[in-house]
């Protein structure tokens, strides 16, 4: 079994993601950034398991480089790089309408912080020739999709693809491969849900019927992270049931 680092792996569709790598045998370092609450309720809850936890801000260089010498401090090596924070600016605006520091936020988040943490992780992942990357995208990402009053964030998942990419192509040689997860509309409470929760309930917007879930995209990163999946690299995966995330309430 290896070692993940997580970032924001104490809630929503991060916590799935912690669990799921930690009852398959992982150890996990997670991060957090304000909610010390529910970092602790984590935790508590996982207090048997190999579950390291560190505040972290990942619009911060030195804050995200702090928090990969705590977790190879616990675990050593890190095996498997799961970039699941992503500031997203919930409030609809034209690009003209963003503020810099809301710009800079939807780059440095986005973008800028996996650039830190690749910096960091690929050299220990050549190392023992193998390593696993997931970023997280939205539908049409892949594309350069234009999103109407998302811009700022869209722009920084654009660029995203191309890094994921990019390593994918270069690191291959040294068994690392690097995808994207592209979650359809998963909100409030359904971030933290089971598959069997969601079929408890019709979902009209999105066409399988159901809600997508945390276990969604927890199920997705972990086959992504298993050694017979060094196949699929350089991919971008759309887990949304069919629903069209750029066209709707547009």
């Amino acid at each position: 079994m290896g070692h993940a680092f997580i970032t924001a792996g104490t809630k929503g569709l991060g916590k799935k993601v912690t669990e799921a790598m930690l009852e398959k045998g992982h150890s996990v370092t997670v991060t957090y950034f304000r909610d010390e609450q529910r970092a602790k309720q984590l935790k508590d809850n996982y207090e048997s398991y190999p579950l390291h936890i560190v505040q972290a801000d990942v619009c911060n260089k030195h804050s995200l480089e702090n928090a990969l010498d705590e977790a190879v401090a616990a675990y050593g090596t890190i095996d498997y790089l799961i970039n699941n924070a992503g500031p997203f600016i919930f409030d609809r605006k034209k690009l003209l309408d963003h503020t810099e520091e809301e710009w800079e936020e939807m780059v440095h988040g986005n973008l800028s912080s996996v650039f830190y943490l690749l910096k960091r992780t690929i050299p220990m992942m050549r190392k023992k020739k193998f390593g696993r990357i997931i970023t997280y995208g939205f539908q049409g990402a892949a594309n350069a999709s234009g999103w109407i009053k998302r811009s700022a964030f869209a722009a920084a998942k654009v660029g995203l693809v191309s890094l994921t990419k990019s390593i994918a192509y270069e690191e291959a040689e040294n068994g690392i491969t690097a995808n994207m997860i592209s979650p359809g509309d998963i909100t409030g409470k359904m971030k933290e849900a089971t598959i069997d929760e969601s079929r408890k309930a019709d979902d009209s917007q999105t066409p399988i019927g159901r809600s997508g879930t945390g276990e969604d995209i927890a199920r997705t990163v972990v086959f992504l992270c298993e050694d017979n999946s060094d196949m699929i690299t350089g991919t971008v995966i759309d887990v949304n049931g069919g629903l069209d995330v750029i066209h709707q309430n547009r």
